[in-house]
């Protein structure tokens, strides 16, 4: 019986002591940071700024997490930009603004976020995206070894897309510039397709039509959402939000119709 116990209490002694290295082994390992994107298996985020045309910037969070304890003092980790044209087609002070040269991941955190600036400023926006592709970097506080995101890519443009209930309001023919203005000036991104929704439908459409014919009504009426038409040279206008100045729609004289018209993307009149 004596021999039983003690061959026991050896087993427990060598079970305790593998315990131990196990978790020596885990917590001597050093700190890593990671980009800890929504959704599985993603290493992308997608952005637009379709849904505000008036926004001249807007800042998208890189989220980044520890893995490894958290420590009662400040540590800094490293995230470059990527400079190979075929990686980042966005262009630097254009479309964004430079990354610091160091970020700090706080006292006793486990993750923060990067802020990442972008701009609106570039028309071609309306018909592509750009991307920019980012890495993270070790420092001497936090490593980057593990097998967890370390590199991502933000996607954005200004794009707007053909919605399924536009061509029950608002006819076949569509073009970003009306569906803009049609943000604009109600305040809505959708409408519904159910026939229920008629009048809730036509009274957007009808502030709408009644923005394009008489847009300068509208701007007085609504000074708060500094929109200007500013006259050029040949008598046409250009309208846009003081708030992003570069992205402008033509407002110009139809001799033939005696009126003027708002001049899509395409170089038609929207009506």
């Amino acid at each position: 019986m004596k021999r039983n116990t003690f061959i026991f209490v050896v087993l427990i002694g060598i079970f305790l002591s593998a315990c131990q290295k196990a978790d020596l082994k885990v917590y001597n390992s050093p700190a890593n940071v990671y980009f800890d994107f929504p959704g599985t298996q993603s290493d992308s985020l997608l952005y637009t700024f379709a849904f505000e045309p008036s926004r001249g910037a807007d800042t998208v969070y890189l989220p980044v997490k520890l893995s490894g304890i958290r420590e009662s003092k400040d540590r800094r980790f490293i995230v470059k930009i990527d400079p190979n044209p075929d990686s980042t087609t966005a262009v630097v002070y254009k479309h964004y603004k430079p990354l610091d040269s160091v970020y700090i991941l706080k006292a006793n955190t486990g993750e923060t976020r990067v802020p990442l600036v972008i701009y609106n400023s570039d028309s071609l926006l309306q018909s592509r995206s750009v991307k920019i592709k980012f890495h993270l970097y070790p420092t001497a506080d936090l490593d980057t070894s593990l097998n967890q995101p370390i590199k991502g890519q933000l996607v954005f443009s200004s794009k707007l897309e053909r919605p399924d209930w536009w061509g029950m309001w608002l006819g076949d023919y569509f073009s970003q510039a009306k569906f803009q203005l049609f943000i604009i000036t109600t305040g809505q991104i959708s409408m519904t397709t159910n026939g229920q929704d008629a009048p809730k439908n036509l009274y957007f459409k009808s502030l709408l039509l009644a923005f394009l014919n008489d847009p300068f009504n509208w701007i007085k009426k609504n000074p708060g959402k500094g929109y200007v038409l500013e006259q050029q040279s040949d008598g046409s206008y250009y309208f846009y939000g003081k708030d992003n100045p570069n992205k402008k729609i033509l407002y110009r004289y139809d001799a033939q119709a005696a009126q003027y018209f708002f001049i899509d993307e395409n170089g038609l009149e929207i009506n």
